[in-house]
């Protein structure tokens, strides 16, 4: 009876439950992605060059974890809230409290369990999903990846089960300790904080404090050691807590007494909004600043290391791609390549010793190769060669050439006036090429180096000949972080969302009957949406802006494995700024349709 009346209660309430739900089955989703990463070691290792990336990848658990416990904590409070009423209720009818503690546990870990189970469902998918497209997106290898991840749901179901019960246990005890009345009148009680100036002070000091360490610790990871990671992780974290705790309630307060600023249109209204629950809204808006922190940074880490691979391998071949003499089905694949910047065709010919360019082709297009230079400390530098240098170049770092004579490996390549050159038979044809963007034509130039290597075996006798050789060991190097950055970006990104969006969508209900208030005593619909675009923009704004920062300091760490860590920021900021704002429109959107009353906004 007990447990039907439980499920009844789900059931009948539904609606309400609705953002609750969806909430914990993201997290819990989430969650899992991440977890599918960090327990499989076995592909840590394969897909990074960084030995200390499970290390790395064990703190980003722990870090997650507690993300997910300060969640779980909000959104039992939020079922606390909801239910707590008609606990209320059944006590004046005369339940024991024996069994509204069961009915309380029943429905908390019934909700967790389901919402748990869910949520690996959707976890398993998306893993799958993203996972495949940026495999192929990133041409990854991924070696050792797998959707599905025994650890990682035992690991979901062990934590989010045991953060349930413990819930259900404190939920049972909270609520029969609560006296009838207050639980009530609970939900229209403000949680708001009378702060005095001298802890006021000391918050704002000791969070700058505990950030500008955290920002050390990751600026001189490598003088730090290991060490630099979890002591950045608890001092950021804390910073964040103290510095919104204390600068959030102070700028408040500041504006209320800007009488200038609060009597204008609704300003006094929505600054008492977010005063009416200024705790939860510290916590919660902490913990989406880490989240953003996490998700952009993952991306930009991502972007980064995308980045970096074409410009290692450019450093060991100036073209994208050279073509000698193609056959037909490789002139086919020649005419898909994209945002072609250079071409040129060169005609080379042969005898039983020599290769040979002409003078005349030579000097209206010089050719261009990277050499070694014992001089410069075995680092690759590029050479401009003409008439002048070329078979001087060429005698001395023959190996460079192979690329330039097709299918006559073993012979030296030279530089010959017009007229002998017009004497000599066995002509054939040079092609370079370089474009705009290698990984968009990488399947193309995949192509036709394979149709090359099938036509001319004997052009691979050196494997760094084409870029796409080398560009194809460092992505094997690289694409694994790559493919964990976005992956754990996207993820994150989906948590930072649910969890903003369940925080704002959550007191809607409760906030209704204001707005109705307001409606009923003449304030027009628009004003009441600008102020809702007010209210909700200072919760976006504040964790992105914090976000951002530490973001901009976080890719210190990355000094030592990226070329340039803070260059092309404009593209995963911007289309992270992009997302935040789709977030924050789709947001207003939904808390606009709950709590303003459309028959009473159709009649003004």
């Amino acid at each position: 009876m007990l447990s039907k009346l439980a499920l009844g209660g789900l059931k009948n309430r539904f609606r309400d439950y609705a953002v609750l739900f969806s909430g914990l089955v993201i997290a819990s989703a989430v969650f899992y992605m991440f977890m599918a990463l960090a327990t499989n070691t076995s592909f840590l290792k394969q897909n990074s060059p960084i030995s200390y990336t499970p290390f790395i990848f064990g703190f980003g658990a722990v870090l997650l974890a507690i993300i997910t416990f300060v969640y779980i904590v909000y959104a039992n409070s939020f079922l606390l809230s909801m239910r707590q009423r008609d606990y209320a209720m059944f006590m004046m009818l005369g339940a024991k409290g024996r069994k509204i503690g069961q009915l309380i546990f029943l429905e908390t870990v019934a909700i967790g369990l389901f919402a748990t189970f869910a949520g690996v469902l959707i976890g398993l998918v998306g893993t799958d999903f993203i996972g495949k497209w940026l495999i192929h997106a990133l041409h990854a290898k991924a070696t050792g990846f797998s959707a599905f991840w025994m650890p990682a749901i035992l690991w979901t179901f062990g934590f989010f089960v045991v953060l349930f019960i413990l819930s259900a246990i404190y939920n049972t005890a909270k609520l029969l300790k609560m006296p009838m009345m207050r639980l009530l009148r609970q939900a229209q009680t403000p949680n708001r904080v009378k702060q005095k100036k001298g802890l006021f002070a000391l918050q704002v000091v000791l969070g700058l404090i505990l950030l500008a360490v955290g920002y050390y610790c990751m600026a001189n990871a490598l003088h730090i050691g290991l060490k630099a990671i979890p002591t950045a992780l608890v001092t950021i974290v804390m910073g964040t807590y103290f510095l919104f705790n204390a600068v959030f309630v102070g700028l408040i307060a500041l504006l209320k007494r800007n009488h200038s600023f609060a009597s204008k249109q609704l300003h006094t209204f929505t600054l008492s909004q977010l005063s009416f629950r200024i705790r939860d809204y510290t916590r919660i808006l902490s913990v989406v600043s880490i989240l953003v922190a996490l998700a952009l940074g993952a991306i930009t880490v991502g972007l980064g290391f995308t980045h970096d691979i074409p410009v290692l391998a450019s450093q060991y071949t100036v073209y994208d791609l050279t073509v000698a003499s193609p056959n037909a089905q490789t002139q086919a694949e020649m005419k898909k390549l994209q945002g072609v910047t250079e071409k040129q065709q060169y005609t080379i010919k042969s005898d039983d010793k020599m290769v040979y360019i002409s003078q005349r082709a030579l000097d209206a297009h010089p050719l261009k190769v990277q050499i070694r230079d014992q001089s410069m400390k075995g680092k690759l530098r590029t050479v401009t060669l003409t008439s002048r240098n070329f078979n001087q170049i060429a005698s001395k770092y023959y190996g460079a050439f192979g690329i330039f004579i097709g299918n006559n490996r073993g012979k030296q390549m030279r530089v010959t006036d017009n007229a002998t050159f017009a004497k000599l038979g066995n002509a054939e044809t040079l092609t370079t090429f370089r474009v705009k963007n290698f990984n968009q034509n990488y399947d193309t130039i995949e192509k036709i180096v394979t149709l090359q290597q099938k036509q001319y075996p004997k052009l691979w006798g050196n494997d760094t000949d084409q870029k796409f050789v080398s560009y194809s060991i460092l992505n094997g190097m690289y694409s694994g972080l790559t493919f964990m950055g976005f992956f754990l970006g996207i993820s994150f990104l989906a948590m930072l969302a649910s969890t903003l969006m369940f925080k704002i969508l959550s007191a809607a209900n409760y906030d209704k009957r204001r707005y109705l208030m307001l409606q009923k005593i003449g304030a027009r619909p628009q004003v009441l949406r600008r102020s809702i675009r007010q209210e909700i923009g200072v919760l976006f704004l504040l964790p992105g802006v914090v976000g951002m920062i530490h973001v901009l300091f976080g890719l210190q760490l990355f000094k030592m494995i990226l070329q340039a860590p803070y260059d092309n920021l404009i593209v995963p900021f911007g289309v992270f700024i992009a997302l935040y704002g789709l977030y924050y429109l789709m947001t207003t959107w939904m808390y606009q349709n709950i709590v303003i009353n459309k028959d009473l906004a159709a009649k003004s």
